[in-house]
């Protein structure tokens, strides 16, 4: 899986790009349904205002190209690292709903195709 990072009104630390890499190669997991076939994940972080001190001034925001499927998933936080969390928590309810489609529809085809014959 390819992790591509973006920033915007925030410097790139090391410790934040190892944060980003930790937290979305545990998606790799969720992903064995691809059996070879190749994902990216474009994660784009940032700081919404240079002025503001508190409140939700943080932004991330993360889309996982899958093939045929493009999802999608975004958060706000005060803090750069709970919003990084809160995305990878929203791909992968993302991943596992695209998954249990990708299961269920040839069940259902199956099913169906069965129940003519």
């Amino acid at each position: 899986m390819k992790i591509i990072i973006k920033t915007k009104n925030l410097e790139l630390t090391a410790s934040l790009e190892n944060l980003i890499n930790k937290k979305m190669d545990g998606l790799k997991k969720f992903i064995g349904i691809l059996k070879g076939k190749s994902a990216e994940v474009f994660v784009e972080v940032e700081k919404e205002t240079k002025h503001h001190r508190k409140g939700d001034i943080f932004k991330s925001e993360a889309i996982l190209q899958l093939p045929g499927k493009k999802l999608v998933a975004r958060a706000h936080g005060e803090d750069v690292a709970k919003a990084i969390v809160e995305v990878k928590e929203e791909l992968e309810r993302e991943i596992r709903k695209y998954k249990s489609k990708m299961i269920e529809i040839p069940r259902r085809q199956a099913q169906k195709f069965k129940q003519e014959v």
